[in-house]
């Protein structure tokens, strides 16, 4: 069994002379006592421009923690009995790095095993190191979008908390129970700042191709995502509809909403009563005659009144 070995004295760097490390450069290290395998894989890394360095033994923690490795590559049967407690221990220390296992025949317990303990890909040889890399750059990207998501800020709007780094949304501490599509949908969205979205771009972005004529499959997915919103938040409309084009996200209180339908119909009530007023004011009598121009106005009357006894 091979004893553990400081980083120090038999990790051995290697990397092109001079080589200009590009925008996807990444710094690797490689567990693994195949030499035939390692040149091969080394000559395709220099290409790349990739940092990378050779370990020859089960490396500390502390050790690989302190190579800052965008990914590790390694052979379980280089560790031998201790390959399993190892492969937990670093996993379990060092979350953030991406663990690709690139070793021999293996049975389907022995992979499922290690998966679980944390490992992010399983490779058996013999392999292609062109099939290596792409694994290791798949785990890279894999890890650099949660990273992303991670420092996404909630997004909020009403009672609706949206955390795109667990995949899920709240009201009131209560998770909504979305499927991945109902979250995305709902991300896409609420991402849109309260842009109407076409319902060919939500397909396009969701499902990654053109929607065919007549597929009601965003209409289905708003409708099941709209349930479930106002379900949970009854007081609040946050999908609004816009018929022949497609769907808008804001959060709009039908407290607030009820209350300027009010004050709206009191402020049209009042301008009508005081047109009202005014019209009735242009039209009437004045009141303030005199008695002589009552007396006046009295003998005229008579005076166009008929005699009682006329014919």
């Amino acid at each position: 069994m091979t004893e553990s070995i400081r980083a120090t004295e038999e990790a051995t760097p290697s990397s092109t002379p001079g080589a200009t490390p590009g925008a996807g450069s990444m710094r690797i290290a490689v567990l693994d006592r195949d030499s035939g395998f390692i040149q091969v894989l080394s000559k395709r890394l220099d290409r790349l421009g990739w940092e990378h360095r050779v370990l020859a033994g089960p490396v500390p923690t502390d050790a690989i923690a302190s190579m800052r490795l965008s990914a590790l590559i390694v052979d379980l049967a280089v560790l031998g009995p201790q390959a399993w407690e190892w492969l937990e221990r670093l996993c379990g220390a060092l979350p953030e790095l991406g663990v690709v296992v690139c070793t021999g025949p293996s049975t389907v317990a022995q992979r499922v095993r290690g998966l679980r303990l944390g490992a992010d890909d399983w490779i058996t040889k013999p392999c292609h190191p062109e099939e290596v890399i792409a694994r290791v750059q798949g785990v890279a990207r894999r890890r650099r979008r949660v990273g992303a998501r991670a420092e996404v800020k909630p997004l909020l709007a009403g009672e609706v908390e949206i955390r795109t780094d667990r995949f899920q949304a709240f009201v009131a501490g209560q998770s909504l129970d979305l499927t991945r599509r109902e979250f995305e949908l709902i991300e896409l969205l609420a991402a849109a700042e309260g842009r109407v979205l076409e319902r060919e771009e939500i397909y396009s972005r969701l499902w990654g191709y053109a929607m065919v004529r007549g597929d009601r499959s965003v209409d289905v997915f708003v409708r099941k995502l709209r349930q479930k919103l106002e379900k949970a938040s009854p007081r609040w409309r946050y999908i609004h509809t816009h018929f022949g084009i497609g769907y808008r996200f804001a959060a709009e209180s039908l407290d607030a909403i009820a209350a300027g339908a009010s004050s709206v119909a009191d402020r049209d009530m009042a301008a009508a009563a005081a047109a009202t007023a005014a019209a009735d004011s242009e039209t009437s009598v004045p009141v303030d005659w005199d008695t002589g121009d009552q007396g006046e106005l009295a003998g005229s009357q008579q005076e166009r009144e008929l005699p009682v006894g006329a014919v």
